[in-house]
């Protein structure tokens, strides 16, 4: 019973600063390189985000 009381105050607590510190960790996380790259290439993998993220960059085709 205390193993597992133990183990639910640690995991909240991990909670409680990970999102105390969210935009902390991010940068963090986001500084280097690699990691960046897998996040955008994970995030445009999901169906219709870089379909929407091109026309918001680039917009759409004028008509004539």
């Amino acid at each position: 019973m205390s193993r597992m009381l133990t183990s639910i105050l640690m995991i909240g607590s991990i909670g409680y600063f990970g999102f105390r510190y969210r935009y902390r960790l991010i940068n963090v996380l986001l500084g280097t390189g690699w990691m960046r790259r897998l996040a955008v290439g994970s995030i445009m993998s999901f169906p219709g985000v870089k379909q929407k993220m091109m026309q918001s960059v680039f917009g759409r085709p004028s008509e004539w």
